[in-house]
Formats: C-alpha cells, sequence, structure tokens
C-alpha cells in the first residue's frame, strides 16, 4: 500500500473531529459604568448560565480562562460535533445584559484531527524493523502490539480531547512556510514525517509537565493550525515553546501568530477577577 493510500484508510480508521473554537474577550469599562448595579448582576448571573460546563446542553467540552496582559480579559474554549451550539454561546454572551459591554478581540475556528504524521501500526512496525528489529523476535511483537493499543486512546483524545485539570494555558496559531527553500509543502511526505517525528520526541520531554491540543484552521480561518497547551505552571509553557524551537521544523518551517496565555478558572471567579461588580 502506498503513503498516501495508508493515510487515507489511516483518517478513515479514526474517524471525523470536533469543532473547536478559541474565543477572546475584553470589558468596555466605559459602557460597565453606565448599567445600573441591577443590570450588572443580571448580566453577571447569565454570563455565568451561559459558560457553564454542566449545565443541560452544554457544548461537549466548554473551558474558560482569564487572560494576562492587555490582549484581551478572558477567554473560551469550545468543542463540539456541531459547529453551531458552539458559536451559540458566543451569540448568548453578545445578546445577554453584558453583551454591549463585551468586545469580541481575537477568534480561531479549527477542527481537531490525527495528524498525517501520527504512524499506522504498519508504518510503526516497518519504523522498528529500520531500527534494526526483527519480525520474529519477542520484542518486536510485544513493542507492535503496545502500540495498537495504545494508537486507539491517544487518536480518541486527539478528536475528542479532554482536558487536563491544570491552571496555565496558553493559545496561539501557526503556519508552516511556503518560502523559496524553506517551502513546507514541496518537501516529500517522508521528510516531513521524520521532521514532524523529531519534534514530537522534542515535546515527548515535557509529559509530564505540559499536554497539546493541535486544531486544524486550514481552509476555516487565517492560520493553518492552532496550538494549545495546559501546563502545571507557566514555566513549563516557557521551557516547551522554547525547547520546539530549536527542531528544524520549527526553526526552518514554522510561522507563529499572537500568543494568549492565562489560567484556568469559572466564569464566576474571572467575573470577580475582572472587578464585574460584586
Amino acid at each position: 500500500m502506498s503513503q498516501q493510500a495508508e493515510r487515507r484508510e489511516h483518517s478513515r480508521d479514526v474517524g471525523p473531529g470536533w469543532h473547536c473554537c478559541h474565543f477572546y474577550y475584553r470589558f468596555d469599562r466605559s459602557g460597565l459604568s453606565r448599567l445600573a448595579a441591577s443590570e450588572v448582576g443580571e448580566g453577571r448571573g447569565q454570563m455565568i448560565a451561559a459558560l457553564d460546563p454542566a449545565a443541560a446542553g452544554a457544548t461537549a467540552r466548554l473551558q474558560t480562562f482569564v487572560v494576562s496582559g492587555h490582549k484581551a480579559d478572558f477567554g473560551l474554549l469550545l468543542m463540539d460535533p456541531d459547529p453551531l451550539k458552539i458559536d451559540a454561546v458566543h451569540q448568548t454572551l453578545l445578546s445577554g445584559r453584558l453583551g454591549p459591554c463585551l468586545q469580541p478581540v481575537y477568534s480561531f475556528v479549527s477542527l481537531t484531527e490525527v495528524s498525517e504524521y501520527v504512524p499506522t501500526v504498519s508504518q510503526y512496525a516497518a519504523r522498528l524493523i529500520h531500527e534494526g528489529e526483527s519480525e520474529s523476535s519477542p520484542t518486536y511483537q510485544a513493542r507492535v502490539k503496545a502500540y495498537q493499543a495504545r494508537l486507539a486512546v491517544m487518536n480518541r483524545q486527539r478528536l475528542t480531547p479532554d482536558f487536563p485539570d491544570w491552571p496555565a494555558i496558553c493559545f496561539y496559531p501557526m503556519n508552516k512556510r511556503r518560502e523559496v527553500g524553506a517551502n513546507w509543502f514541496r518537501l516529500p511526505f517522508s521528510e516531513r514525517s521524520r521532521l514532524m517525528t523529531e519534534h514530537g520526541r522534542s515535546g515527548m520531554r515535557f509529559a509530564d509537565q505540559v499536554s497539546q491540543l493541535i486544531s486544524v484552521g486550514i481552509g476555516l480561518d487565517d492560520w493553518e493550525w492552532g496550538v494549545t497547551l495546559w501546563a502545571r505552571q507557566p514555566q513549563y509553557l516557557k521551557d516547551i515553546v522554547y525547547r520546539l524551537r530549536f527542531d528544524e521544523a520549527s526553526a526552518v518551517y514554522a510561522e507563529f501568530g499572537p500568543f494568549f496565555a492565562g489560567y484556568v478558572m469559572p466564569a464566576a471567579q474571572i467575573l470577580q477577577h475582572c472587578r464585574i461588580g460584586d
């Protein structure tokens, strides 16, 4: 089977991903100052209800976080099989009592996916043989069997991810370069796969410190991919981004958009942190 045919077969095996959207907002303090205390209180209640991940009818995944710096006050990460269900959360916020005082400052629309660079079981087996394993060896058989079991779990997490219970979060969009002498899309698949394997191994060094979600925005937004990172502490976000930039896949071929960093917290705590009402 050719590599292209194998990738098509692999995509059928893992199934479709979820729709994903990152939203970022800033409070209009001037507008808030013109609202009565009762109106702010009403708006707080509406916002807390709209952003309750346990509410009936909530999106499959809903996470809220305060944003550090001036780019935004707070952000949302929403995922669901239905893109309109995701957008309905955004529209609910804008149509609520606090809606006129919310300024959307950024969004990124994407889909979860299993990357074409994730080896299938047969590709993994072929890599082991290339590295010197023998098909008849017990070690080879055990490693292939273990990878097959692990792959199903990893692919489910890539397509329908559970969010880690870690406080620090960072998001940034990125592209692969299309320049003379550094055109990612003119490289053969085998070379791109080699570079991404190196990139993945670098990331695995942070497996107990950082969790990563890659979503694809090709055809949906201005940037090709979105990277969401969760960490046990913000230091680890700096460490992993710095380390990965030395990989050839990043150093030569990657372009990065704006970074949004913050801290996961429920809507009521975000309102308190931002001094909105009581």
